[in-house]
């Protein structure tokens, strides 16, 4: 299937739980924020989400700086 990953086009095998495509990225257990079809998700959706073959998903690593 093919979604849209921050604005590019990416292919990844279906079904994808949101949970597993942060862990291919390798962004597991980090602090991210997603927006799933322009839908900002909680933290607690992250874990039931479902990527599906069209959706536009866009991911933020949420880093500190000083």
């Amino acid at each position: 299937m093919t979604i849209t990953l921050n604005g590019t086009p990416r292919d990844f095998p279906a079904p994808l739980p949101l949970t597993a495509l942060l862990e291919t990225l390798g962004l597991a257990g980090k602090p991210v924020v997603v927006e799933h079809n322009r839908v900002a998700l909680l933290p607690k959706e992250i874990p039931i989400a479902q990527v599906a073959d069209g959706d536009v998903v866009e991911i933020v690593q949420i880093t500190a700086g000083g």
